[in-house]
């Protein structure tokens, strides 16, 4: 069949002219689009310690307009100043701090998740191990340190046993819903498929089960530090809660501020380590974040 189409015009100005317009303006749109959407995720990466240094400033401010007294409110650089003056002392101190809150954090990882995992799958557990682990946490842990320091004396496993009976419930309740978030139609999926109990659990439980269990693990984390002090105020001779305790004792506020520095330090370590974790373990979850990015 002949082409009646009539012929285009090529050597007219306008028609080079009118592709390149019609291609020009979206390129460039999506250039620019490209160059602020990076430009936000800097700025957005950058406001968290934008936000700390502004905080910072406000405090100098207000220490040098309203002459604060140090005994009161020590100035910013007064608190690095000694935390540089006692950088080994502080150092000495927080080694049993970081001790007693590394084990007790992995015996929580230890107890909390396979205890979550039994209870939400196991209607015995439910109904037998639930009630006591909720009885046990209605009991005020300060109420329970003292029987530790009895039986345990002043040693690392009193520290330890605070920071596990302090810290293991908001991670047991994490695991249990993290557990139970599954839907029942992909159980049937994989069933149907012949999926045995393993595969069905390692390929498709536990990875439901990992965003919700990490967020319970920072908060597991967030608690155990202060599970630590608790347990160095009552139960201790060493250690940042009890620097702290004697800085209090002798009104030394800029070795407190200096000692509550270093514990901030340590949580936002503890934060990003646990963060990281979690990155390498969802790689899911970065693929989701690229395609809503996209």
């Amino acid at each position: 069949m002949a082409n009646t189409s009539p012929p285009v015009d090529t050597t007219r100005p306008g028609a080079t002219t009118t592709s390149m317009t019609n291609d020009s303006p979206p390129a460039k749109s999506r250039r620019g689009r490209g160059g602020r959407q990076k430009l936000a995720s800097v700025g957005w990466a950058a406001a968290p310690p934008a936000t700390f240094v502004v905080i910072i400033l406000l405090w100098a401010a207000a220490v040098e307009i309203f002459t604060i007294p140090s005994y009161l409110l020590p100035s910013p650089m007064a608190v690095l100043s000694r935390m540089f003056d006692e950088r080994s002392n502080l150092l000495a101190q927080a080694v049993p701090t970081l001790e007693a809150l590394g084990i007790g954090l992995l015996l929580c990882l230890v107890i909390s998740i396979p205890a979550g995992l039994l209870i939400a799958l196991s209607k015995v557990a439910k109904q037998t191990i639930y009630p006591i682990v909720m009885l046990m946490q209605l009991v005020p842990k300060i109420a329970i340190a003292p029987l530790l320091l009895v039986w345990l004396g002043f040693s690392i496993q009193t520290k330890v046993g605070l920071v596990v009976l302090i810290a293991f419930f908001p991670l047991l309740m994490s695991s249990i819903a993290g557990f139970v978030s599954l839907d029942d139609r992909l159980l049937y999926l994989t069933r149907s498929m012949g999926a045995s109990k393993m595969q069905t659990f390692w390929r498709l439980r536990l990875p439901a089960a990992l965003p919700i269990i990490f967020s319970g693990i920072k908060t597991c984390a967030t608690i155990a530090i202060t599970g630590a002090l608790v347990a160095e105020f009552l139960a201790s001779n060493e250690g940042l809660g009890y620097a702290l305790l004697r800085a209090g004792s002798q009104l030394d506020t800029t070795y407190i501020f200096a000692i509550l520095v270093v514990l901030t330090l340590i949580g936002i370590v503890i934060n990003y380590l646990i963060e990281a974790v979690e990155w390498w373990l969802t790689p899911w979850q970065r693929h989701q974040k690229q395609q809503g990015k996209k």
